[in-house]
C-alpha cells in the first residue's frame, strides 16, 4: 500500500475538518487547542495516529480480509455468535505486529512529546477515535477503549493495538450493524495525549444541557476522585453540580445545585504492568465535594465557550491535575440525545397513585418515563445472553459490553452510578426509563418479580412492586395559544422545574419552600443554629439528633450555611428554569406539627390542638423563638438574587393576620439584606402577602400600603370564611367550597382594590385547578394572574381562551 496521507498529526495542526483522518474525538481536541486554548480553556497536548495509519495496518497484516469474511452475514441478535466472531477479530489484532515504518513514526512522535514536557517515558492517555464518531445523529460514546497512564514505547505500541482492536468489541459491531455502517468504511485514529494527574485529584464529565429534560440553559457537572473512567463508566455515584448559564454570562456565580455523591472508589495509577487500579475512597474523601465553587464556575464558563464554538449542546470530559491544581478539558463531543428531541412536543407519564404502590428501591431518575416488566437481576456481563426482551435489567452497573442486553430492556435499574453513568447515557439514547445509584437494587429486587420503574416524578426515580397502572399524555405545545390573563404555575419540587418550564406559562405564582425544606434539608433550622450547643449535651435523645444532623450535613462544617445553601439551590433551580419570568417564593408555611417532623423539631415546636390556625406564617418570623431561623430563609433569597443573579425572584409572606405583623416582617426582611427599589442597576425585591384570612381582604387597602401586592390563597380563605377546617372529614367537607358566595365577595373586593391601587393581584390556591368555573369567575373579575398546578395548566388555559374569545 502506498502512503497517501500522514500517519501522525499533532493536535495543534488538527481541526474538525480532519475528522476523516483523526475521528471525531481527536479532531475535537485539536479544534479546542487551536480556538479555545487562547480563550483560557486548558487542553492537554499530544498527537494522533491517523486513520490512514490504521488502514495501512489492517491492509499490510491481512486483517482487512479477515474482518470482511468474519462479519459477513453476522446476526447481532444472536449474542453468542456475535461474541464468537468479535473475539476472532480482536485476537487477530494482537497477533499482528505494527509495520516497521509506522512503528518508527509512532516512537519518534512519543519521544518528541516527552522532550516537549521534559519527561522521558512521559505518561500518556491513548484514546480511540472513530472516523464516524460523534456525528450529530450517531453516538459512539463509550464503545471504543481508552488506556490511561501508558508509559514507555512498548506500552504505547501495545495500547495503540488494543485501541485499534476495540473497534471490534461486540457492542461496537452491534451498533454499526444497527446503524447500517460498513465495518470497513469506519476507521480508527488513536490519540496520544499528555496525562493529567487526576489520579491525585478528581475528574468527571460535563454537559451543556440538562440531560433529563433538554433544558438548554444549564451546565451539569459530575465528578469523583481519581481518573475519570469511573465516572464515565458508572462505577461510582459522583458529585453532581448545576450552573445556570444565562446569569453566568452576566458575571454572576449561579451554582444552583450541589449534591454530594458516595464516590465509593477511585481509579489511580498502578505499578509495573498494571497501568491503573481501583481502590476504595477514604471517609474524608467521600464526605467532601471534589470541586470548589470557583472550580465549578471555571468549568461551567469553559462549557459555555465550548458550546458557543461548536454551536450545539456538548458532552465533555474534564480532569484536575493533583500536582498543579489546574483544570483541563480532555474531550468534547456533541450531545446526541436531548438536543435531537422534537421541539414543542410534550410527553407526560403519570403513575396511578390511587393504587398506593409499594416502593422497593429509589435512586436518581433518568428520563421522565415509566417502564415495567419482569425483573432480571444480572450480576455479571457473562450472563447477558440469558436476558429476554421486555424485561427490566437490574444490575450493579453497566459498561459498553452490556449494550446488547440493554437494547432489549423495558427499563434499567443500577446499584451505582450517577446521571452521566454509562447506564444513564445508553438508556437516554434508547428512550427507556432508568434509575441509577439505588445502592441496593440487586439485593432487594428478585429475578422474575414484576416491577414498575417510575422516572416521571422529578429527580427521584422509584421502583415499585408489581405492574402499577399508568397513563401517557402527548401534547403539541406549539399549537397552544396563551390567554390574556397570565397563567402561572405552582411549583414545589426543584427536580421537576426544568421539565415544567416547557409548558406554556407566565412564570411561577407559588414556589413553596416547604418541599425543599422537607426533602432536601430535613432538619429544623433552629437545630442547625444551635448545633454547637446540642453537641455538648449528654442527653441520649439529643445525641441521636446530632448524629442525624452530622450525617445530613457532612460536607458543610457551617451548619446554618447548609440550610441557606440547600434552600437557595432549590429556589435557584426553579428560578433558573423559568428565568426571566417572575417566580414568587413563599416563605415557609409549615405548621407546628409539620416542623416537629423535621430532625430536631421536637426541641423547638410546641404541641398545638389546632395547628392549622396556630403558630404559623408571619407570626413565627418575628417571634424570638424563630426569628434567627427566618433570617436563614431571607439569606437564601439574597444568595439567589445577588450571588446567582436570579432577580426574577419575588417573595411572599403567608398567613399574615394583621397589618402590624406585616410591617414587622417587612422590616425583618430588609434588616437581613433584601432591598426594595433599584440598587446597583438591579430591580429590588418585590414583597407580596398572601390573601388567605378575611382580615387581608377586608383591610386590603391597609395591607397594600405595606406590600407590593397580594396572592389569594383560596384554601385558607375558604376555611376561615365559612368556618370549615380544610382537613375536615366527610361530615363537613360537602357543606361549602371556594364557590361559596361569601368567599367570592371577599375575592371580588380584593381584586378590585389591587387593580385600583395598581398593585399585583393573583391567585395561587387550589380552587382554579379543581373548579374550572371558579377560574372563569376570577378572569371575569379582572384578576391579573392565575397560578395553577402543572397538571391543570393546559385544560384551564383552553377554557380561559374560550371564555376570553366570547367576551370580545
Amino acid at each position: 500500500m502506498t502512503k497517501q496521507k500522514p500517519f501522525i498529526l499533532w493536535f495543534d495542526r488538527i481541526t474538525m475538518k480532519d475528522v476523516p483522518l483523526v475521528g471525531g474525538k481527536n479532531a475535537s481536541l485539536g479544534e479546542m487547542i487551536k480556538y479555545l486554548s487562547p480563550k483560557g480553556v486548558n487542553v492537554p497536548y499530544g498527537f494522533a495516529m491517523t486513520s490512514e495509519a490504521y488502514r495501512y495496518f489492517i491492509k499490510e497484516t491481512g486483517l482487512e480480509e479477515l474482518i470482511r469474511t468474519t462479519l459477513k452475514n453476522v446476526d447481532v441478535k444472536n449474542i453468542k455468535d456475535l461474541a464468537k466472531r468479535g473475539k476472532i477479530i480482536r485476537d487477530a489484532f494482537l497477533t499482528k505486529e505494527i509495520p516497521e515504518d509506522l512503528r518508527k513514526e509512532l516512537v519518534a512522535a512519543y519521544r518528541k512529546l516527552g522532550r516537549k514536557f521534559k519527561e522521558p517515558n512521559i505518561s500518556v492517555a491513548v484514546r480511540s477515535s472513530a472516523t464516524a464518531e460523534d456525528a450529530p445523529t450517531a453516538s459512539f460514546a463509550g464503545q471504543m477503549e481508552t488506556y490511561l497512564n501508558v508509559r514507555g514505547e512498548e506500552e504505547l505500541l501495545k495500547s495503540i493495538r488494543l485501541s485499534m482492536q476495540s473497534l471490534f468489541t461486540d457492542r461496537a459491531i452491534f451498533y454499526r450493524e444497527q446503524m447500517k455502517f460498513d465495518h470497513l468504511k469506519i476507521a480508527l485514529s488513536s490519540g496520544v495525549q499528555q496525562m493529567v494527574r487526576s489520579d491525585l485529584a478528581a475528574a468527571g464529565v460535563m454537559f451543556s444541557i440538562d440531560t433529563e429534560t433538554g433544558f438548554p440553559d444549564v451546565v451539569l457537572i459530575n465528578g469523583s476522585w481519581g481518573l475519570g473512567e469511573n465516572v464515565v463508566k458508572g462505577r461510582v455515584t459522583p458529585d453532581q453540580y448545576y450552573v445556570f448559564e444565562t446569569t453566568l454570562k452576566k458575571g454572576f456565580k449561579p451554582v444552583i445545585g450541589k449534591v454530594l455523591g458516595a464516590k465509593e472508589s477511585k481509579l489511580i495509577y498502578g505499578k509495573g504492568n498494571v497501568l491503573t487500579k481501583d481502590v476504595p475512597t477514604s471517609a474524608p474523601e467521600r464526605q467532601k465535594f471534589v470541586l470548589t465553587d470557583a472550580e465549578i464556575l471555571t468549568l461551567a464558563k469553559w462549557s459555555v465557550l465550548i458550546e458557543k464554538h461548536y454551536g450545539r449542546p456538548m458532552d465533555s470530559e474534564w480532569a484536575k491535575d493533583g500536582l498543579t491544581g489546574k483544570l483541563y478539558m480532555v474531550q468534547a463531543r456533541p450531545e446526541t440525545v436531548e438536543s435531537r428531541k422534537a421541539v414543542g412536543m410534550l410527553e407526560e407519564y403519570e403513575i396511578d397513585r390511587s393504587k398506593k404502590p409499594t416502593t422497593l428501591v429509589s435512586g436518581l431518575s433518568v428520563g421522565a418515563k415509566i417502564g415495567q416488566g419482569k425483573a432480571h437481576v444480572i450480576k455479571s456481563v457473562k450472563e447477558i445472553t440469558e436476558f429476554k426482551e421486555g424485561e427490566v435489567l437490574v444490575t450493579r452497573m453497566t459498561d459498553p459490553d452490556w449494550v446488547p442486553a440493554m437494547k432489549l430492556a423495558s427499563a434499567i435499574v443500577t446499584d451505582a452510578g450517577g446521571r452521566t453513568a454509562h447506564a444513564a447515557i445508553v438508556s437516554r439514547e434508547l428512550g427507556i426509563p432508568c434509575v441509577v445509584g439505588t445502592g441496593n437494587a440487586t439485593a432487594v429486587i428478585k429475578s422474575g418479580e414484576p416491577v414498575t420503574v417510575d422516572c416521571s416524578g422529578g429527580e427521584t426515580g422509584r421502583v415499585y412492586q408489581g405492574l402499577v397502572p399508568f397513563k401517557i399524555k402527548r401534547i403539541d405545545v406549539s399549537k397552544i395559544r396563551k390567554p390574556k390573563t397570565k397563567i402561572m404555575m405552582n411549583v414545589g419540587e426543584p427536580g421537576q422545574a426544568f421539565g415544567l418550564s416547557f409548558l406554556p406559562n407566565d412564570g411561577v405564582g407559588l414556589c413553596r419552600e416547604e418541599f425543599i425544606i422537607a426533602s432536601d434539608i430535613g432538619i429544623h433550622p433552629m437545630a442547625l443554629i444551635n448545633y454547637e450547643n446540642l453537641k455538648k449535651s449528654a442527653d441520649p435523645k439529643i445525641k441521636v439528633i446530632v448524629k442525624k444532623i452530622d450525617q445530613k450535613t457532612i460536607a458543610w462544617p457551617d451548619k446554618p450555611q447548609f440550610y441557606i445553601d440547600n434552600l437557595a439551590f432549590g429556589i435557584g433551580k426553579i428560578a433558573a428554569a423559568f428565568y426571566p419570568k417572575e417566580v414568587i417564593v413563599r416563605f415557609s408555611d409549615f405548621k407546628t406539627n409539620e416542623y416537629r417532623s423535621l430532625v430536631g423539631g421536637e426541641l423547638y415546636e410546641p404541641k398545638e390542638e389546632n395547628p392549622m390556625i396556630g403558630w404559623r406564617g408571619a407570626s413565627r418570623y418575628y417571634h424570638p423563638n424563630f426569628a434567627q431561623a427566618f433570617a436563614l430563609e431571607v439569606k437564601a433569597i439574597k444568595k439567589v438574587r445577588e450571588e446567582m443573579g436570579l432577580v426574577n425572584v419575588s417573595v411572599m409572606v403567608p398567613f399574615c393576620r394583621t397589618v402590624d405583623e406585616g410591617r414587622k416582617v417587612v422590616k425583618l426582611i430588609q434588616q437581613n439584606g433584601l432591598r426594595r427599589g433599584k440598587f446597583l442597576g438591579n430591580p429590588g425585591v418585590k414583597i407580596y402577602v398572601m390573601c388567605e384570612i378575611p382580615s387581608n381582604a377586608l383591610l386590603a387597602d391597609d395591607f397594600l400600603k405595606v406590600f407590593d401586592g397580594m396572592s389569594i390563597g383560596s384554601n385558607d380563605l375558604t376555611q376561615l370564611t365559612v368556618g370549615i377546617d380544610r382537613d375536615a372529614g366527610e361530615l363537613l367537607r360537602g357543606i361549602a367550597n371556594e364557590n361559596d358566595e361569601s368567599v367570592k365577595i371577599l375575592i371580588d373586593h380584593v381584586i378590585r382594590r389591587c387593580n385600583i391601587l395598581h398593585k399585583y393581584i393573583g391567585i395561587c390556591g387550589q380552587a382554579p385547578s379543581d373548579f374550572p368555573e371558579f377560574a372563569l369567575f376570577l378572569v371575569k373579575q379582572g384578576i391579573q394572574s392565575i397560578s395553577l398546578n402543572p397538571d391543570s395548566v393546559l385544560k384551564t388555559m383552553a377554557k380561559i381562551n374560550a371564555f376570553e374569545r366570547k367576551r370580545k
